[in-house]
């Protein structure tokens, strides 16, 4: 009997949690957005408000609304959602709870194109999530305007995920929207497309250069409650892990590197175990 691995874990929760945040069959099938009481709350994932089958709220989304009020006010609940979150996960949830996170897994997974882990310019590109956090979400949801009223500048002009599963099944089921149709959906449909042709050679290319809230996680993964710990003394060095290692991570910075989604795989080809959710053992003898 195979051995039930992190990786393969990751991969049903992935589903699971999806199924359970975007299952409004309703939704899906008469073109609408469900609008209940559960739309109040977030969801720690990039979780699109406009996926016909959504039945909570995206926290970038959420913080986008708050800095859209007329009057700014410091959006201390979306902020305390994300501390939460952050603290008691960091990045785990990019890894494990993201809907588009799968979706560029499951990409990355079609056997054509010589894989590779990272584009060229990596070391200055991995910054660009932080630009978009601070230049979209925050300072251009704040000051942007269409007429006298401000825009969730993120999700308006960039979010992928906003388009996969939120445009396009609503222009599918729904057609009156699709008489509405414009240059800023073909805008936000081209970058959607490069990501996902890129999502097939590059491991999540929209999660390691352009996330805002993978940006945000990334800031908690040294100190969250969810860790990969890596027992150094039994460690032989053989960098098993770090060939496994979806973003190319040496042991020393898995699960503390801003850049790490935690999903496991180190931990599954360590011949010595030595990486592993949870405790040290030393700490548990």
């Amino acid at each position: 009997m195979k051995k039930f691995t992190p990786a393969k874990m990751r991969l049903f929760f992935q589903i699971i949690y999806t199924i359970v945040t975007n299952g409004y069959i309703y939704g899906y099938l008469n073109g609408k957005i469900y609008k209940g009481s559960l739309k109040y709350v977030c969801v720690p994932g990039l979780n699109c408000y406009s996926c016909p089958g959504a039945v909570a709220s995206c926290p970038l989304g959420a913080l986008q609304a708050a800095l859209n009020e007329r009057n700014l006010k410091v959006p201390f609940a979306v902020l305390g959602f994300l501390f939460v979150f952050g603290s008691l996960f960091g990045r785990f949830v990019c890894g494990w709870l993201c809907p588009f996170g799968l979706l560029q897994d499951l990409l990355h997974k079609i056997p054509v194109f010589r894989k590779k882990k990272q584009l060229p310019f990596h070391s200055i590109l991995k910054y660009g999530k932080y630009v978009v956090l601070l230049g979209l979400v925050i300072v251009g949801s704040a000051i942007l305007f269409t007429g006298f009223v401000k825009v969730p500048a993120f999700c308006k002009f960039l979010c992928p995920s906003g388009t996969f599963f939120g445009a396009l099944p609503l222009l599918s089921a729904n057609e009156q929207l699709s008489s509405q149709i414009g240059g800023l959906f073909y805008w936000k449909l081209g970058v959607l497309i490069i990501i996902v042709l890129l999502s097939v050679k590059i491991y999540r290319p929209f999660c390691q250069y352009l996330c805002p809230l993978g940006a945000v996680y990334g800031w908690f993964n040294r100190f969250s409650l969810v860790q990969i710990k890596w027992e150094k003394e039994a460690c032989i060095s053989c960098i098993a892990c770090q060939k496994a290692c979806p973003v190319n991570l040496p042991p020393e910075k898995i699960s503390v590197s801003p850049e790490c989604i935690k999903c496991g795989k180190c931990a599954d080809v360590c011949p010595k175990q030595c990486l592993h959710f949870g405790k040290n053992k030393k700490d548990t003898n």
